[in-house]
C-alpha cells in the first residue's frame, strides 16, 4: 500500500535540466577555453553540482576558480528564471493523484521553491519540500528520502517516488521507496528507457498523464514488493 507521493523536481517537475546542462557547458568551456567539456557535461545527469564539480576537477587534474560554484549556481538561477517551463501535463497530473504529494530534490532549496513556483505547483505541496542541503549525503545515497520520510511521519516502504535519474532512482530503492522512472523530459538521451528495463525497472512513464493510474494501482497494493 501507498500512502505518500514524492517527485524529485529537475526533469520531474520542470524542464530544467537540459538549461542547466548548457549552463554548465558554457560557464566551463568559458573559464578553460582550450578544453572541450561536452562530454563530460552529459555525466551530470542527477548529480548534486558541487559533487559533480569536484569530479571534474579529479578527472580532468584541473583546479576551478575559487567561487566557481555560486558563479555556475547564479548562472543558472538567471537561465531559469527566463526560460524555465513545467513539464508538460505535471500540474493536472498531480490534481488528479489522491494521496498528498511531496518534493525530494538535490538541488538548494531555494532552487527548489523557486521551480515550484514557477510551476504553478505550490498548493500541491505546500511545505512539503525538502531538500539535500538539510541531510548529510545527496542522492545517490538515501538520506534526503528518509529524512523527508520522517518529517513526514510515513514509512519510507508506503512512499511512491517519481525520479528521472539513475542516482535519484537508487536513492529512493535504497531508502525502501518503491519508483516510477520518468523519461519524458527533454534532457533524457535516447535508449534511456530501455536502459533502465535492463537494469530490472518496470515502471518507466513517459508522459505525465500516466501518473494518477500508476499512483491508484500503489494504492490499491498491485504493486506487491516490488520496487521499480
Amino acid at each position: 500500500m501507498i500512502d505518500h507521493l514524492i517527485c524529485d523536481c529537475d526533469g520531474v517537475l520542470v524542464d530544467s535540466e537540459v538549461i542547466a546542462d548548457h549552463v554548465m557547458l558554457e560557464t566551463l568551456s568559458s573559464t578553460f577555453p582550450t578544453l572541450d567539456f561536452t562530454s563530460v557535461v552529459k555525466t551530470a545527469f542527477g548529480q548534486q553540482t558541487s559533487r559533480f564539480l569536484a569530479g571534474i576537477e579529479t578527472s580532468l587534474d584541473i583546479k576551478l576558480p575559487e567561487n566557481f560554484l555560486q558563479t555556475v549556481e547564479h548562472n543558472v538561477e538567471v537561465a531559469l528564471a527566463s526560460k524555465l517551463s513545467p513539464i508538460g501535463g505535471v500540474r493536472d497530473a498531480l490534481e488528479r493523484v489522491s494521496l498528498p504529494a511531496a518534493v525530494v530534490s538535490n538541488s538548494r532549496m531555494p532552487r527548489v521553491l523557486a521551480s515550484v513556483r514557477r510551476a504553478g505547483l505550490q498548493q500541491v505541496f505546500g511545505e512539503r519540500i525538502f531538500s539535500a542541503e538539510q541531510v548529510a549525503r545527496p542522492k545517490p545515497f538515501p538520506d534526503v528520502y528518509l529524512f523527508a520520510a520522517q518529517q513526514l511521519g510515513v514509512e519510507p516502504a508506503r512512499c511512491l517516488v517519481v525520479e528521472d535519474s539513475v542516482a535519484g532512482l537508487n536513492a529512493a530503492r535504497a531508502a525502501g521507496m518503491k519508483t516510477i522512472a520518468f523519461v519524458g523530459a527533454s534532457h533524457i538521451p535516447h535508449g534511456y528507457a530501455d536502459a533502465l528495463r535492463k537494469m530490472g525497472m518496470t515502471r518507466i512513464m513517459e508522459h505525465m498523464d500516466e501518473l494518477p493510474a500508476l499512483v491508484e494501482a500503489g494504492v490499491r497494493g498491485e504493486f506487491g514488493d516490488v520496487q521499480s
